[in-house]
């Protein structure tokens, strides 16, 4: 027995990471396959039975999780940020969450036979977007910025908001069910939002005033914040049952608005939860699905989906884009993505199991009908927008270009060949006169620290997809290299050594993981390139043939040159680097940093073998 249930948890596990990795390689949100694999598993093989498994704890268990849940949604909704939305996302999550509440409520009335306050329960669970299905989503379409910019925030401040709606409208069930006066039931309504807001506000006032203060050491400030909303969590529904979800929401909101506090690395602890915590219980959610439930609703809850799909989505982008400046090919793509996720899935599994221990009438057909939502909407959308957003004109290019920390003369010669040749390049630094020099040179910039909290919220990344660290201080270049690894990934990233940083011994250099790719060689440091550039050294252009190899460019020109890097025959960028495997062949170009002497610039000119070649010497 103890060995079929190691068994089972290993394979949670397994599958759990097995899934995550196919979201990453196929680029599409995790839960659809987190659901599918948790479908597998229980309802179609029969080998995962979470009720036989878990027991008495699976309830336990899956309201820890939702307690994660929305304290992380809500850490990441900060009351600075939504003052300076734009109107239109202002409009989505307010009167436009309204829309879609009210449609969806009344088609899962009038549709599928639900009481109202089911319905209007199951309208509140569907509301919500969140970061963790349309971020994933937004890489693959890659529509214009607007677009992204609007998805991305509606998604990051209705998620705690519609969960918070939800969790608001399931204690106004629970409390009125059972034929209580109407009295009573506001009053504990208030009781319960006086009790959460209390009990989350005021222990989130004193952790932060211990973060402020470095009470907590830096190893255990995740463990406490983990613990915290656990301990938040079961407090509250001790002093008045129900309000603890309300109370970790009320927790994360005061902790990442609460000035002085650094959240960051607990932020980034989310990744870890959503991998290890959160994956296995999508999985477990999954295998409790009852499809002969799905079954039971037939074609009524398909037409709820359509409803959702094709009259809510589209009427709630209308109502919150009325009087905009967006084009109405801008407007149908956002009235197209709109995927449910996460917040939808865990809360209404654990709405259905007290709503059933209540004995409401179709409280069984609440998860079976939300997951059938998520699954069309994350299938459905992640088919057809990319196609949508190309066929409208909206969508942007591949993400070709290249985030250059640095606008210094290095930064700059290498940032005007690229443009020269269509890549987009974005130079950042915080030293004015570099900047300033920059624009002049018609150079797109960005004056200030790039990883600093104003860069997250305003440097531009839409088409950019690698990281060049060009900036003539070593630290400057790990602290971007971290930063920017998870945003463009390890292969992405790109360095050129100092001076310093190559004399140094192993026990003052950053460590590989935090240098990315090391630019044009071992021996190339960006001292090497600023001389030659000062000396009259530029970026020449040379065509591989069949009679001229790469071989032969590095035998004519030798140490006077210093490959960057080469376009191959089908206009793909690639960079030379330290023990780089890159050879060009016949048919590439190759840009490399040529000092100014005319043996060498004859001989660049003999290898041009196309007048627009010659032109670049």
């Amino acid at each position: 027995m103890h060995e079929h249930i190691l068994i089972t948890l290993a394979g949670i596990g397994v599958a759990a990471i097995v899934c995550q990795w196919l979201s990453w390689w196929l680029k599409l949100p995790a839960i659809l396959f987190l659901l599918l694999a948790g479908i597998v598993a229980g309802p179609v093989t029969g080998w995962l039975k979470p009720d036989q498994i878990f027991g008495d704890l699976l309830f336990p268990f899956v309201s820890l999780a939702v307690a994660v849940i929305l304290f992380e949604g809500s850490l990441t909704l900060k009351l600075d940020e939504i003052r300076g939305l734009q109107s239109v996302v202002r409009r989505m999550v307010t009167t436009g969450m309204l829309v879609t509440w009210t449609i969806t409520s009344v088609a899962t009335h009038l549709l599928l036979g639900f009481e109202w306050q089911l319905a209007i329960l199951f309208g509140a669970l569907t509301v919500v977007t969140g970061p963790t299905v349309i971020v994933p989503m937004l890489r693959t379409v890659r529509p214009n910025a607007r677009i992204a910019s609007i998805l991305r925030w509606e998604g990051i401040v209705i998620d705690p908001i519609g969960a918070l709606l939800a969790v608001l409208t399931f204690e106004f069930i629970m409390l009125g069910h059972g034929g209580k006066a109407f009295g009573f039931t506001v009053v504990n309504f208030v009781s319960i939002i006086l009790t959460g807001t209390a009990l989350g506000a005021l222990p989130g006032y004193l952790f932060g005033l211990l973060l402020r203060h470095h009470m907590v050491p830096e190893y255990l400030r995740n463990l406490a914040t983990l613990i915290l909303v656990f301990a938040v969590f079961v407090a509250s529904n001790l002093v008045f049952e129900e309000s603890g979800l309300l109370a970790v929401t009320v927790l994360g909101l005061w902790l990442a608005n609460m000035k002085g506090v650094e959240m960051q690395d607990i932020l980034s602890f989310k990744e870890t939860l959503s991998l290890l915590f959160i994956s296995g219980l999508f999985v477990i959610l999954a295998a409790r699905l009852d499809l002969r439930a799905l079954q039971h609703m037939g074609l009524a809850a398909v037409y709820v989906f359509l409803v959702m799909q094709f009259v809510a989505r589209p009427l709630k982008i209308l109502i919150s884009t009325w009087g905009s400046s967006l084009t109405w090919r801008e407007r149908v793509l956002l009235g197209w993505i709109a995927p449910r996720g996460i917040v939808a899935a865990a809360v209404s599994a654990l709405f259905a199991l007290r709503l059933q221990e209540q004995n409401l009438a179709n409280a069984d057909l609440l998860v079976p009908l939300t997951f059938m939502v998520i699954l069309g909407t994350v299938i459905l959308q992640s088919a057809t927008s990319r196609l949508l957003a190309q066929w409208l004109g909206v969508a942007e290019p591949d993400p070709r270009g290249f985030l250059i920390i640095g606008a210094n003369p290095v930064a700059r010669a290498l940032a005007k060949t690229l443009v020269e040749k269509e890549f987009r390049v974005l130079l950042t630094d915080t030293h004015w006169e570099n900047i300033r020099t920059a624009r002049m040179e018609g150079l797109p910039t960005y004056y200030g620290n790039p990883i600093s909290a104003h860069a997250d919220q305003h440097l531009d990344l839409v088409g950019i997809g690698r990281m060049l660290a060009l900036s003539p201080v070593t630290e400057t270049n790990v602290l971007a290299t971290m930063r920017y690894k998870p945003e463009f990934g390890p292969t992405a990233i790109y360095t050129l050594q100092t001076a310093q940083e190559k004399t140094a011994s192993e026990k003052h250099k950053a460590a590989a993981m935090h240098r990315g790719y090391t630019l044009f060689g071992e021996d190339v440091t960006f001292n090497k390139l600023s001389s030659m550039l000062s000396q009259g050294a530029t970026i020449h252009s040379t065509n591989i043939t069949e009679s001229f190899k790469f071989e032969d460019f590095l035998a004519k020109y030798g140490s006077k040159a210093i490959p960057l890097f080469a376009l191959d025959t089908k206009g793909r960028i690639q960079l030379f680097v330290a023990d780089g495997k890159m050879k060009p062949t016949n048919g590439w170009v190759v840009f490399s940093l040529i000092q100014k002497e005319p043996e060498i610039i004859d001989a660049a000119d003999e290898a041009s073998s196309s007048p627009e070649q010659a032109e670049a010497h």
